[in-house]
C-alpha cells in the first residue's frame, strides 16, 4: 500500500510542478532565470519542513500522510536533476556570474525556505 501512496502523491507533485514551470515561463517570459525550477524548489523545501514536522510523532498527520505529502508529492514537486542541469547550462553558456546567482540563491532561499517550514509545521504542532 506504501508503494500505491508514494506513486500517487508523486504524481500530483509532478503536475503541481508542470504547472509552476509553466506560470513561470508565462510570467518570466524568455528570462535567462529558471524561475520555475526555482519556485517548486523553494516552496518545495518550505512544505517539506511543514510536511515533516506536522507528521512526526503523529501530531498533526499521520505516517501515510508523510508518504503522500512528503515522499511522494514533494518528491515529485521539487527537482534536483533540474536545478542540476539549468545550473550547469547556465555555468558553461552564460558564465560564472549568472549561474553563481542561480547556485547561491537556490541554495539560499532552499535552505532559508527549509527553516521555515520546520518553525511553521512546529507551531501547527
Amino acid at each position: 500500500m506504501n508503494w500505491l501512496l508514494v506513486a500517487a502523491g508523486g504524481a500530483v507533485g509532478t503536475l503541481c510542478r508542470y504547472g509552476l514551470a509553466r506560470l513561470g515561463m508565462r510570467l518570466a517570459g524568455e528570462s535567462w532565470f529558471p524561475w520555475g525550477t526555482f519556485a517548486a524548489n523553494v516552496l518545495g523545501s518550505f512544505l517539506l519542513g511543514v510536511v515533516f514536522v506536522a507528521a512526526e510523532g503523529r501530531s498533526v498527520l499521520g505516517v501515510d500522510a508523510r508518504l503522500v505529502l512528503g515522499t511522494g508529492v514533494m518528491g515529485g514537486f521539487t527537482t534536483y536533476s533540474s536545478f542540476n542541469l539549468e545550473a550547469l547550462k547556465l555555468l558553461t553558456e552564460s558564465g560564472l556570474g549568472k549561474g553563481g546567482a542561480y547556485l547561491a540563491g537556490t541554495l539560499v532561499c532552499c535552505l532559508g525556505a527549509g527553516a521555515v517550514g520546520l518553525a511553521a509545521g512546529r507551531a501547527m504542532s
